[in-house]
């Protein structure tokens, strides 16, 4: 739970680049055929969900709530190749906006459902991540992108979404709310009790306008958001980017060895 103030001091800017690169990366992988779904929200709402130190982003006095849904391609570690089976699959993501007292802007996941068991597990004890294994597709039709999912561990079973999107016109230039939802270059998480923030790196984003057909879905809720959200505020598709993370940092900031 969030014990932080809810507005921390100096909030770094937002950068469409990466503040800093990662020669020898923890953790490297490709996210591809993205789409981005959002929903603003009240900060009091979502801030007992956020980890210790950190508290809601915000922009104008809204923070928001993102459905993104993509697939993972060739996971691999330190300087290894990435892995073609059990480092590809689609996933899922519920998260929130957050800030930590050192400034530093992220996310934070709810949930990530993934359709390999093995990477699942590994990431739920290795990372304290809430990843979840599910029944999952991506599937295209010329511009028409359909995104399913079915949980099946640990729960709640069954909680499942479907997301088809038809992508528009490349994006010339974001707008803030844009950048705001974008331009995330770490995350923010618990581990064993400790809080820490993985930062990541990529190239900038390439994004879409994209247009929601369909949106039917109960991972929000399962994620412990209240509903109703009405209308989202954003929807956007990106081909995707090359990704690379670095070591986690402690609370105060240095990297851990």
């Amino acid at each position: 739970m969030s014990t932080a103030p809810l507005n921390p001091n100096a909030p770094e800017p937002i950068s469409t680049d990466p503040p800093v690169s990662f020669p020898r990366p923890l953790l490297h992988q490709s996210w591809l055929d993205l789409t981005f779904v959002h929903w603003a929200v009240e900060p009091e709402t979502v801030a007992g969900l956020l980890p210790r130190g950190a508290v809601p982003d915000t922009l104008h006095g809204m923070t928001y709530v993102g459905l993104v849904a993509f697939r993972m391609y060739r996971v691999g570690w330190l300087g290894l190749p990435g892995v073609p089976y059990l480092g590809t699959f689609p996933e899922t993501n519920v998260r929130l906006y957050s800030v930590d007292a050192h400034g530093r802007r992220g996310v934070v996941f709810r949930s990530l459902d993934a359709s390999r068991l093995v990477p699942v597990v590994m990431a739920r004890t290795g990372f304290r991540l809430p990843y979840l294994w599910s029944r999952m597709a991506v599937r295209a039709e010329g511009d028409t992108l359909t995104y399913t999912s079915s949980r099946r561990w640990p729960g709640p079973r069954g909680a499942y979404s479907r997301l088809t999107v038809r992508r528009a016109e490349p994006l010339g230039e974001p707008t803030e709310l844009e950048h705001f939802l974008t331009a995330r270059w770490g995350m923010h998480n618990a581990f064993f009790g400790r809080s820490v923030y993985l930062p990541n790196a990529h190239p900038r984003w390439p994004l879409h306008r994209a247009e929601l057909l369909e949106c039917d879905e109960d991972l929000v809720a399962a994620a412990g958001i209240e509903g109703p959200l009405g209308d989202p505020v954003s929807v956007l598709y990106s081909p995707g980017v090359p990704v690379r993370f670095g070591r986690p940092s402690r609370p105060a900031g240095i990297p851990t060895p």
